[in-house]
């Protein structure tokens, strides 16, 4: 399971004895930036698309395919179809997800190609700021999925589409 920073850094270490990894987002992104996502005086500063860890989860993926090794993500980013495109983009092929958030994830993933997926992915890396990185994925899905999403988020999640 890779949940905390350090075990980022030393994923090109971790890796020579995992067959695989697991990127737990609930924890990564808590601990990577610092915020207690039970805390309700600083629980909105929980940030799944904060620069820092998508990067983290590009140096994952980065170091599992120089090893060989899968890589998988399990947390709420990993079910919430907002975000599915970026991780799409930054090499993430498995989730672990409620099964309540399978079937508009399931639609988004079928609706977008890996390179539009790798090309969402990139520019959201170029952005200095959360907001930015907010403001981009969700113009993006709207546009893109104007029948999933209002304002980046989504419209129906518990119906097969």
């Amino acid at each position: 399971m890779i949940e905390v920073p350090a075990a980022v850094t030393l994923a090109d270490l971790l890796g020579r004895e995992a067959d695989f990894f697991s990127i737990g987002t609930n924890d990564l992104i808590q601990y990577a930036l610092a915020i207690d996502r039970s805390n309700k005086s600083v629980a909105d500063m929980y940030e799944p698309l904060h620069p820092a860890v998508m990067r983290m989860v590009r140096d994952v993926v980065k170091v599992s395919r120089k090893l060989g090794i899968r890589v998988a993500m399990c947390g709420e980013m990993a079910g919430d179809p907002l975000y599915i495109p970026v991780l799409l983009g930054l090499g993430v092929e498995e989730f672990s997800m409620n099964p309540n958030s399978i079937p508009v994830v399931k639609r988004v993933i079928r609706m977008t190609s890996l390179g539009e997926a790798t090309k969402i992915a990139r520019r959201a890396l170029t952005l200095a700021t959360v907001e930015e990185v907010n403001e981009y994925v969700n113009t993006e899905m709207d546009h893109r999925f104007p029948d999933i999403f209002r304002f980046g988020r989504p419209l129906v999640v518990n119906r097969v589409l």
